[in-house]
């Protein structure tokens, strides 16, 4: 594994920070995410990070504003529900796989990397353990864990949360991400989701870079 210049305090929370609001992106969508100004807080961090993925953030942001509420979720419908065929399956079963069928052996595999990590699913969540706004936040969690580890010194801690990141990428978020990103951009009918679907890979390729 190649060394990697370790960021400035700023610039780790901001990456970590950038999974779990990405992750937020792939819900359904709300009033809330623009109250609680979601999009400026996404372009606040990802300018700490590069200038690429800034102005990434920055046209997701746009496009998040420009659009009235029910066309996106229109489109979030068309694109992750359904009703009779999804055009981008937010599973990463189904692209590992290629079956529509859930809980099969990758989402079996990727629960168990979320208990080696501590991370728990609530009990109230209706999605399957691979859907695309659980898995970022398992990255976030790593992504939490691995700065607080570096901060403390621990050595040993570090060492065990970059190896199961890089598990986790190589074997699951990392190995379907492209093909579901390409699939959110062709499917969308709205801007905004044609963006989240690269907005996503570049987050994700943000913490490959990170191994």
């Amino acid at each position: 594994m190649a060394a990697v210049l370790q960021p400035s305090p700023a610039q780790a929370l901001a990456r970590e920070d950038l999974c779990r609001f990405a992750a937020a992106c792939f819900y359904q969508p709300s009033e809330e995410l623009a109250e609680e100004r979601l999009f400026d807080s996404i372009v606040a961090a990802a300018q700490l990070v590069d200038a690429p993925l800034a102005r990434q953030a920055g046209r997701l942001r746009d496009a998040f504003a420009a659009e009235e509420l029910e066309p996106l979720l229109v489109d979030y419908t068309r694109l992750f529900l359904g009703p009779t065929q999804p055009l981008a399956r937010p599973y990463g079963c189904y692209w590992l796989t290629g079956e529509a069928t859930l809980m099969q052996g990758p989402t079996l595999a990727v629960q168990a990397l979320y208990r080696e990590g501590g991370f728990d699913v609530d009990e109230s969540c209706m999605d399957a353990p691979d859907h695309i706004a659980i898995e970022l936040e398992f990255l976030y969690l790593l992504m939490f864990r691995r700065n607080r580890a570096h901060e403390a010194g621990d050595i040993d801690e570090l060492a065990a949360v970059e190896r199961l990141q890089e598990r986790f990428l190589a074997e699951h978020l990392g190995a379907w991400i492209g093909r579901f990103g390409k699939a959110v951009r062709d499917g969308a009918g709205t801007p905004f989701y044609r963006e989240l679907g690269g907005f996503a890979e570049a987050v994700v390729a943000m913490a490959e870079r990170l191994e």
